[in-house]
């Protein structure tokens, strides 16, 4: 089945690029000038990926962001972002975008970002495992997550962290590592990127996100995860 990708991105000469690619490597795409029209399209069809520009007319991606989580919807969303813009990264990672891209992007990498975030939210694998740590309950296959039997939401790469601490069964693993599980190996985030990602689960998954009883730190070398 053809994956579906939205683009939102106002720079035309940009979006026609990446639509052309994108086209070229054998996705569906549709494509969105503005804020507003492209949180009216991602609620209105389903896809597979969205390509989010920050800085957009009449609503940014930061917004369009919260509004698609807050409403439920955990499409993974990869977003484009300045060349210094490390502001930007850490804040769209927070309202819970999956991955970015620093522009000017290499197309090669592009499109091997689309190709990871698409696979993180492709349906799970039927050899799935479960687990579960302390009142959590972490279902593989169907990628749900439950604390005291309330349904949890994670967007795909909260829960990817989650499942490469869990491979890693107790031991400790570098911030290096997560983002070589998670991203692949020629990923080029920061340190700063794991500790978002690992800040929201303890606030999803911690009773007191302050004072982490599962999902722990290691200082000066990394996480671990225990039950």
């Amino acid at each position: 089945m053809t994956s579906r990708v939205l683009i939102v991105e106002d720079d035309a000469s940009i979006l026609l690029g990446l639509r052309m690619n994108l086209e070229g490597a054998g996705y569906e795409v549709q494509t969105a000038a503005d804020g507003q029209l492209g949180l009216s399209l991602a609620r209105e069809h389903q896809f597979d990926l969205i390509v989010l520009d920050v800085m957009l007319p009449k609503m940014n991606g930061f917004e369009l962001v919260s509004a698609l989580r807050e409403a439920g919807d955990r499409t993974p969303v990869l977003m484009l972002t300045a060349k210094n813009g490390e502001t930007d990264k850490i804040m769209g990672l927070d309202v819970g975008a999956d991955d970015y891209v620093t522009k000017p992007f290499a197309l090669g990498e592009l499109l091997a970002r689309v190709r990871a975030n698409i696979r993180r939210g492709a349906p799970p694998r039927p050899e799935a495992q479960s687990f579960r740590f302390g009142d959590v309950v972490v279902d593989a296959g169907t990628r749900e997550v439950r604390m005291g039997g309330d349904l949890v939401e994670l967007t795909a790469t909260e829960f990817d962290v989650l499942l490469a601490l869990h491979g890693a069964r107790g031991r400790i693993l570098s911030r290096r590592q997560i983002l070589d599980a998670v991203w692949g190996a020629q990923h080029h985030g920061t340190e700063r990127t794991i500790d978002n990602f690992v800040a929201h689960l303890r606030a999803k998954l911690e009773a007191d996100a302050s004072a982490p009883l599962h999902i722990l730190t290691v200082r000066g070398v990394g996480y671990r995860l225990v039950s």
